[in-house]
C-alpha cells in the first residue's frame, strides 16, 4: 500500500550520537518503504549555514538522505525554530525539496495542512518576536557573514537561553494556541493538520465552523524514534524498536 511518513524534532546533535544512529538506520532499513518522507523542521539542534555540512554528522546525514532519495523516496524538508537556516547547498547535498512553512498538499485524497508550528505559539509573545527578528532575509545575510565559530557560539547561547525560559514559562504559553489552529484551519479551508515543535505528539479534533478537523502532532526524537506513517486508510504512528 502506498504511504507517506513524516518526521519533526529529532535535534540531531554530535552530543546524542545514538539519535544520529538510529536516524540513519531508520533511512536506511524502513524509510525506502514510503514514496515520500516528510521532514517538518529541528531535523537538527541547531544549523547556523550551509557551511555546517563541513561537519562529519552534518555531512553524513545528508548523504544518507541523498542515497534515500535516489531509491525512489521523494524527501521534503521543512524549516523548524532550531534549523531555520537550512539553505540550497544542503537541499542539493541530501537530494530533497524545501517546503514553505505552512504547505497544504493532497495526501491520499485528503487535504493535508503540514506546519513545523512554532507560528501557532502565539502567547509566546517573547519567542514570536525573537522569531520574526531572525528569520528577516537582512538579519540571515548579516548572521551568515560572520565566521562559522562566532555562529555556533551564538547559536549555543540562545540554546541556554531557551532551556532557562522553558523553566519558568507556563506549559500553556509553549503549546500552540487553540484561536491559532483554528485560525491555519480556517484559512485553509479545514484541512487535516500534521506539525511538530510542541514535543506532545497526539491526535485531536477541532470543531472549526461546523467542520471536523483532525490535528496530528508528532513526537520528539529525544527518548526513541518515532514516525507518522499516513496511508490510503488513515495515518498511525510507529515506534522505532
Amino acid at each position: 500500500m502506498a504511504a507517506s511518513f513524516f518526521i519533526s524534532d529529532l535535534h540531531l546533535s554530535p552530543q546524542r550520537p545514538d539519535c544520529t544512529e538510529t536516524f540513519l538506520t531508520f533511512l536506511r532499513d524502513t524509510a525506502g518503504k514510503a514514496e515520500q518522507l516528510y521532514i517538518l523542521g529541528d531535523l537538527f539542534e541547531y544549523w547556523v549555514g550551509d557551511d555546517e555540512l563541513t561537519e562529519p554528522m552534518s555531512a553524513q546525514v545528508a548523504q544518507a538522505l541523498h542515497e534515500l532519495g535516489n531509491g525512489g523516496t521523494r524527501v521534503y524538508f521543512m524549516h523548524g525554530n532550531r534549523d531555520f537556516l537550512v539553505g540550497a547547498q544542503f537541499a542539493a547535498e541530501a537530494g530533497l525539496k524545501l517546503l514553505p512553512d505552512p504547505t497544504v498538499v493532497d495526501l491520499y485524497c485528503i487535504r493535508t495542512l503540514l506546519m513545523h508550528g512554532d507560528s501557532m505559539c502565539i502567547d509566546d509573545v517573547e519567542y514570536l518576536r525573537f522569531r520574526k527578528k531572525v528569520r528577516d532575509p537582512a538579519w540571515q545575510l548579516d548572521f551568515l557573514a560572520k565566521p562559522l565559530a562566532e555562529r555556533k557560539q551564538f547559536a549555543e547561547s540562545a540554546l541556554s537561553e531557551s532551556e532557562h525560559a522553558k523553566k519558568i514559562k507556563s506549559m500553556s504559553i509553549m503549546d500552540v494556541s487553540p484561536a491559532a489552529v483554528e485560525s491555519a484551519l480556517r484559512e485553509h479551508d479545514y484541512p487535516r493538520l500534521i506539525h511538530g515543535h510542541t514535543h506532545r505528539p497526539a491526535t485531536h479534533e477541532h470543531n472549526v465552523d461546523g467542520h471536523i478537523c483532525e490535528r496530528i502532532v508528532l513526537a520528539d526524537w529525544y527518548e526513541q524514534g518515532s514516525y507518522l506513517e499516513c496511508n490510503p486508510a488513515g495515518c498511525t504512528s510507529v515506534v522505532i524498536t
